[in-house]
């Protein structure tokens, strides 16, 4: 269905995932691609004409083609396109660590630089909700910023940890573009501006996103899995063993609906249908994938699915003509259909064998009756699930426990758990030894995180001497607060830390609450309010403490604050909370993060010292290279050998300090990081507004450098008194 209509092959190295194309000068769509060696080359064929007139594979191109942009760092984001619309021409931006460069590539000038401490992960460009003005919006530790074509800071917030990937997706199909967010947290987030709309949860660190069309979009993870939600609902999903190194959304059969396109690590490029994930396309490079974009490379009037290899080869491909197409079409139609109906065939042959194998068993079993052998499990077999906690002993660690048992005396031979984020593989199989089978049988279940998991089961059930066994398929929810266990209160145990608020639900929805999250006991009897119900966490033993007063005010006493932003979320969209405003005091992680903001000050003060030293350093240098070449000229050899020995000594401090200036950098971001993290649990804790008010109103004390007004507002939610 595509077909190739030219090949490249360039004499640079290609990064991963930092390939784009632009118009730079408004007319001619030019390639550029970060190198390992911290340039960026730009590739413009349209310099030589012949290319355009000969047939449509280029010859090896000439070095006049290709532009070095020296950054001098590692590029680690890279994207163009459209950041002042009223030149007419795009902007190539480039990312570092340290920097974010927006560059006039047509005047060769910088639109603009500007120091970002947070550093530049991913980037992406365009409009975003009602911010009119295009922005520059790049993901680095734990943030988010956006710029204008003028470098103003006009859009920033938090996310919940290191972002990997961003994308821009009429999510909510309003008309305007919300922000997709993908981070190492294995969490996929939607922002609407600065408002968290919705968040998806996978099970890896997301590495790449790609709007399709409408409310569709695209995803990669860093464990080869590639698939496409439709808002929150995801329509499908494949796993590698390859790694996903760039997605792209084409329409490669111009029906009017995208596939996705994948460039793999393993140099292959392959397009599935955005409905059922089939691979309709695929193709092969000698090295891994570095990107997949797309733009009019032949000035043609059509737009080019361009690939490009980390070895310099770019590949352009087009949609075969329309009636290729519609043959194409045509043939696929018909191969979905023969391999549908051979597929039903097969599965209709093989239950035909099982059902005669039943009969054999069955006929088997009334003559052997009297030898207690029996084949057929009885019609009315029924398969209970339970799921308690189990609080562990000496030689297991406290979980939470899955038990499956039969009506009648059969018994259980395997089980196969499904399940996103809590066995390695994303399953789990239990086959009791031939000596310990029973009717039931009891699982341990750890799943590390806070979230509500789908327990899809598939169950053998048989007797002892059966060799075929009937499947029961059922689907379990484990709750989101699996892992915490009731237990008696104690006030001597019970935590400083809380979060207060106030809810205007009856008590007994709140009880409901409780037991759709939490597994309480089956005897458990919670009166109407007043009452306090008292959990201790399975992980770590810590205590959770929930009252409820008559009024409606809610305290929740954990020394855990993303437990208690966890709880909070959980309530909201179990009540359609909107906005809820809270009172909160954690004092021992206050305590740390007070600490956290003195280091954060002693290292920007250390970052401005060692860069002024290496200002004058730099500059003492360039004298005394003047004054050792003087004395050679003169034939002054011993003041010469002394000028160099000084100069020698001073490039050691220099290389020292500059070792210093990275350690001192490496920790200022891991401090960062964790500035960042506090904002946005202070932003967990609420729901709505005032939770978009938190968030602004921490940034801006932070800016002013006013400790005492950040931490009154993470407590109340606002700065005045």
């Amino acid at each position: 269905m595509l077909l190739p209509v030219f090949t490249l092959k360039l004499r640079h190295k290609i990064s991963p995932r930092m390939v784009a194309i632009g118009r730079y000068d408004g007319t001619h769509p030019c390639l550029a691609a970060a190198t390992q060696a911290g340039k960026v080359f730009i590739h413009n064929p349209h310099t030589r004409s012949q290319h355009f007139n000969a047939p449509r594979v280029f010859q090896s191109p000439l070095e006049s083609d290709v532009s070095l942009l020296n950054i001098n760092q590692a590029v680690s984001c890279l994207t163009a396109g459209v950041l002042n619309p009223e030149l007419g021409y795009d902007a190539l931006l480039v990312g570092t660590q340290t920097n974010l460069l927006a560059y006039d590539v047509y005047n060769n000038s910088d639109f603009f630089y500007r120091e970002v401490a947070d550093g530049a992960n991913a980037i992406v460009l365009g409009t975003l909700g009602d911010i009119s003005s295009p922005l520059a919006i790049i993901g680095g530790n734990c943030a988010l910023q956006g710029f204008d074509h003028e470098g103003n800071d006009l859009f920033w917030t938090v996310t919940g940890d290191n972002v990997h990937s961003l994308a821009l997706c009429d999510f909510d199909s309003d008309g305007k573009k919300e922000l997709l967010v993908g981070s190492e947290d294995f969490d996929i987030r939607v922002f609407k501006e600065d408002e968290i709309v919705a968040e998806m949860t996978e099970t890896e660190i997301i590495t790449s996103l790609c709007p399709m069309y409408g409310s569709r979009f695209g995803y990669a993870l860093s464990n080869g899995t590639v698939g496409v939600y439709d808002k929150t609902a995801r329509y499908w999903r494949i796993k590698s063993k390859n790694h996903a190194m760039s997605i792209h959304a084409f329409d490669l059969n111009s029906d009017g609906v995208c596939e996705l396109i994948t460039g793999w690590s393993n140099g292959k490029v392959d397009a599935r249908s955005d409905r059922t994930g089939e691979v309709i396309f695929k193709d092969n490079f000698s090295s891994a994938v570095a990107g997949v974009i797309e733009g009019d490379y032949l000035l043609d009037g059509h737009a080019q699915l361009i690939c490009c290899s980390v070895d310099g080869e770019i590949r352009g491909y087009l949609p075969g003509s329309a009636e290729m197409r519609g043959n194409l079409m045509d043939t696929s139609i018909e191969q979905d259909l023969i391999r549908e109906l051979t597929q039903k065939k097969q599965n209709l042959l093989l239950e035909l064998r099982n059902y005669e194998e039943n009969a054999k068993a069955e006929v088997s079993s009334s003559l052997n009756e009297a030898d207690g052998q029996r084949g057929i499990i009885p019609a009315n077999t029924k398969l209970h699930t339970a799921l308690s906690v189990n609080l562990g002993n000496e030689t297991q660690a406290a979980h939470a426990e899955l038990c499956i048992s039969t009506s009648n005396d059969t018994i259980i031979r395997a089980v196969l758990i499904f399940a996103e984020g809590i066995f390695l593989g994303e399953s789990h199989v239990v086959h009791p030894s031939i000596h310990s089978l029973s009717s039931s049988i009891r699982i341990p279940i750890t799943p590390p995180k806070d979230v509500p998991v789908d327990l899809h089961l598939k169950t053998f059930v048989g007797y002892r001497s059966s060799t075929q066994f009937h499947v029961f398929e059922l689907t379990r929810q484990l709750p989101r607060f699996s892992m915490y266990a009731l237990t008696s209160p104690d006030s001597a145990s019970q935590p400083l830390s809380y979060v207060n608020f106030t809810i205007a639900e009856r008590a007994q929805r709140v009880v409901i609450w409780l037991h759709q999250n939490f597994l309480l006991p089956e005897d458990t009897n919670i009166q109407n309010a007043p009452f306090q119900v008292c959990f201790t966490s399975l992980r770590n033993g810590s205590q959770l403490y929930i009252k409820i007063k008559l009024s409606g005010e809610i305290t929740v006493n954990t020394d855990d604050i993303d437990l208690a932003g966890d709880i909070i979320q959980s309530m909201a969209s179990f009540f359609a909370i909107e906005d809820l405003q809270v009172e909160a005091d954690f004092p021992v992680y206050f305590e740390e993060l007070r600490k956290v903001l003195i280091k954060v000050d002693e290292y920007h003060s250390v970052h401005q010292k060692l860069s002024a030293d290496m200002a004058d350093n730099s500059n003492l240098i360039r004298s005394l290279l003047v004054r050792a070449e003087d004395a050679r000229l003169m034939r002054d050899m011993k003041t010469m050998k002394n000028r160099y020995m000084e100069l020698y000594d001073l490039n050691k401090d220099l290389l020292n300090g500059y070792k210093i200036r990275c350690n001192n950098h490496t920790e200022l971001l891991g401090n960062l990081k964790a500035v960042n993290q506090a904002i946005q649990r202070a932003g967990r804790l609420r729901v709505g507004k005032p939770k978009n008010q938190v968030i602004t109103a921490c940034r801006d004390a932070i800016r002013s450098n006013n400790i005492n007004t950040l931490f009154r507002i993470m407590r109340v939610g606002t700065a005045s008194s």
